[in-house]
């Protein structure tokens, strides 16, 4: 086996865009390079917004309703998620490569599936490194601009980036050539990763994995994968932030209520969630085949088992001497149906309930503010009690 093609598994490190940051001395998992590379980010996109604003006596005061420092979506949007986005690379690849490796520690790839394990990690490495991919985010990225189509973070209402006139001020050029092209470019390169992770996993389950019905983590022995998606709720906290911020400003300048934004922040909780698992089903193939295969098997097992305890103990007959399944005792009828509850329960897709609950947490904290700052400080005070009691 070649151990680096396994221990260098990446799905950040590849690509046009990453071989650019290695020229210009940018790239690297070193956690100063990475927060380097944020704060970068934050400064080409953020930063020319405060200062084209404050040129135009646009980033504050009364000149117009929504003043740039004011603007929760867009503050939330350069100031939280970006730099999130980016910081989160690191952490999640390293997750992702602990993930591969544990195929190889669990013993789920035999020695004579290794050679067809590494050709898969190959096969998606090389997908990763096409300069395709990354050449269609950046025309989706700038899709809206070639169409015509402008993104305002607050229409209907005087704002920073666009005049009385419904002309773009100096910080809406922008905000509308550079600083959100830069933000669809990073969100489009996570939906390519979480694609490459899928269809990692979808060949992987495809050689002869040695997966075991009766593992305890009913689900074959991949029940691990659920921790790879944990690593994502710093995403799902990066949406939620910009939806937050959204809602925000329909709240505070646009005459919305909380009641009438609340089903916006619930579908986007429940979408992130789904987005996230939906990876997982990518296995769900292979351990739908291991299932029935072992209903039938475990199912034959039990059954050959209870009859020869129901000929020792219940009609008292002599049992041969030697059964292969071995004593039909009390015992072993226990440890036999256990097994075969286990195969009955076994799940079709490896997510844990800890990993649901974190990724929903990370989908709901960054609403908390909005929901705190719209509601009554009476009403809050009668929920927590109510909560206590």
């Amino acid at each position: 086996m070649n151990s680096s093609i396994v221990e260098n598994f990446s799905l950040t490190r590849g690509g046009p865009f990453h071989r650019l940051l290695v020229l210009l001395g940018r790239a690297g998992d070193e956690r100063q390079r990475v927060i380097n590379r944020a704060l970068l980010a934050t400064l080409v996109t953020w930063l020319p917004l405060l200062f084209l604003s404050l040129v135009q006596g646009l980033a504050y005061g009364p000149q117009v309703t929504i003043p740039f420092l004011r603007d929760f979506a867009a503050n939330a949007r350069f100031l939280i998620a970006l730099p999130i986005l980016i910081l989160a690379e690191s952490r999640i690849d390293q997750r992702w490569r602990r993930l591969v490796l544990e195929f190889l520690k669990c013993g789920l790839v035999n020695d004579t599936e290794l050679i067809s394990f590494e050709r898969v990690i190959e096969a998606i490495t090389r997908l990763r490194d096409r300069v395709l991919p990354e050449v269609v985010m950046i025309v989706l990225a700038y899709a809206p601009i070639l169409l015509g189509k402008a993104e305002l973070l607050m229409s209907g209402t005087s704002n920073w980036h666009t005049t009385t006139a419904g002309a773009f001020t100096l910080a809406g050029w922008w905000f509308r050539i550079v600083s959100t092209p830069i933000f669809r470019f990073l969100l489009l390169r996570w939906i390519w990763r979480m694609f490459l992770w899928t269809l990692f996993l979808w060949r992987v389950s495809k050689i002869n994995l040695f997966l075991v019905a009766t593992h305890t983590d009913m689900a074959a022995g991949l029940g691990f994968l659920s921790e790879g998606q944990k690593a994502f709720s710093s995403i799902v906290f990066a949406g939620g932030a910009v939806i937050a911020g959204s809602v925000g400003n329909a709240i505070a300048y646009g005459g919305a209520t909380l009641a009438s934004e609340k089903f916006a922040m619930i579908v986007y909780g429940v979408l992130a969630i789904i987005l996230l698992v939906a990876p997982l089903l990518a296995v769900s193939p292979a351990l739908l085949k291991i299932k029935k295969k072992a209903m039938i098997e475990y199912g034959a097992l039990v059954t050959k088992h209870d009859q020869l305890f129901e000929t020792k103990w219940i009609r008292e007959q002599h049992a041969p001497d030697k059964i292969i399944l071995g004593s039909p005792d009390p015992s072993s009828l226990a440890d036999l149906g256990s097994s075969y509850t286990i195969v009955r329960h076994m799940t079709l897709l490896p997510i844990s309930k800890p990993t649901l609950i974190t990724l929903a947490v990370a989908a709901a904290l960054p609403m908390l503010p909005v929901v705190v700052l719209t509601t009554p400080t009476g009403e809050l005070v009668h929920i927590v009690f109510k909560m206590l009691a």
